[in-house]
């Protein structure tokens, strides 16, 4: 293998999708970390304590030393062969630990001693982190938006997906953004999709033929936060309104609320009892989060509703009940909610129609 040199390129690596490894403790990069990045740690959770507790205690050689002590004989073998295969089918590809020092440094040695020559990220995890941070604190004032807003089950997470110019922020924070919103798919932390975020943003860049497209959302999605000054400049900034017929809506809404979560299980799971228990528990659970909102009485009715639909999609196949109480959501709950939403902060409206004709509308300013 060639020899690279180290970068400090960071800007290349995020908007390139460089492959890297990140050499940091998997309880280090399970609190943030970047989209290309894969975690073959020098040291475990548990190693790498011993070894802060050493270095508070003895210093730093007496830490160095306990750490060659921990990582040495087959488990320095095999986490060198994990590195050396990373390197073969990710001959672009970089090496970081947290500041770009020991850790790395040590790990290239070792690869180098292999007769791998394969380079380190300067300033490691804490650069690149503090590079997204920055870039997008610039980036943020000097990038236009368009919202795009409409009630729930317009669509308006297909136009951003439908769009060149756009980020999908539901989609980096594996979450549709209601109540019914979760997926099966865990969320990533608030860092890493922060991180995530800014590279999208960033592979953007200026040179834009019209404003970047972002879904109209609350502070959070999910458990993931909108950092504030996204926040801001979206609450500032013009709409595109999707328009679809209501009934247009509920197909969408039992599209993503029933199908796509019953297909994901059946596809990830044999026990059809516990297909269809993880189903009904996921969406009794979605209702009843927003009992308070919807109050007992009513809340009561759609839950016997969903009750009745969930046992005649199981027995009968039969999706009719499903479209009840998604129509009685609709109605009661989220379509009042969107109206009171558009009534008391109103904003410029760029354009509005249906999905097909926002789509149009777009294709003549890409």
């Amino acid at each position: 293998m060639s020899t690279r040199p180290d970068t400090d390129d960071y800007a290349r690596l995020l908007t390139q999708d460089i492959p890297m490894v990140d050499l940091r403790a998997p309880i280090e990069f399970m609190k943030g970390a970047f989209p290309t990045a894969t975690n073959l740690p020098l040291m475990t959770d548990d190693e790498r304590a011993k070894v802060g507790t050493c270095y508070k205690r003895e210093g730093p050689q007496a830490a160095i030393r306990l750490g060659h002590q921990l990582v040495r004989g087959t488990t320095r073998e095999e986490r060198l062969n994990a590195w050396l295969a990373f390197a073969r089918q990710h001959p672009e590809g970089y090496i970081y630990c947290f500041r770009g020092g020991l850790r790395s440094r040590t790990v290239q040695q070792w690869m180098r001693e292999a007769g791998v020559d394969y380079p380190l990220v300067k300033g490691g995890y804490k650069a690149l982190r503090r590079f997204c941070i920055d870039d997008f604190e610039a980036r943020v004032p000097r990038t236009p938006l368009w919202v795009v807003a409409g009630p729930t089950g317009s669509g308006k997470t297909r136009v951003i997906q439908g769009a060149r110019h756009a980020i999908d922020l539901e989609g980096l924070a594996r979450h549709k953004g209601s109540s019914f919103g979760r997926t099966f798919e865990p969320q990533p932390p608030q860092i890493t999709f922060e991180n995530a975020l800014a590279i999208d943003l960033m592979k953007l860049g200026d040179a834009l033929p019209h404003p970047v497209l972002v879904e109209d959302e609350s502070r959070l999605i999910g458990r993931c936060a909108l950092p504030l000054n996204l926040r801001d400049k979206m609450a500032a900034s013009p709409v595109i309104r999707v328009e679809e017929p209501f009934e247009s809506r509920v197909e969408l809404i039992l599209e993503e609320y029933v199908r796509e979560p019953l297909h994901w299980l059946q596809a990830h799971h044999a026990d059809t009892r516990l297909i269809w228990d993880t189903l009904s528990e996921r969406l009794l659970d979605s209702l009843d989060r927003i009992r308070k909102r919807l109050g007992g009485e009513r809340h009561q009715r759609l839950r016997a509703i969903m009750q009745a639909a969930l046992a005649a999609h199981r027995e009968h196949d039969d999706l009719d009940g499903h479209r009840e109480w998604i129509r009685g959501l609709l109605r009661d709950y989220y379509d009042p909610m969107y109206a009171w939403q558009m009534e008391n902060k109103p904003r410029e409206v760029v354009f509005q129609g249906s999905r097909a004709a926002i789509a149009e509308w777009l294709s003549h300013r890409n």
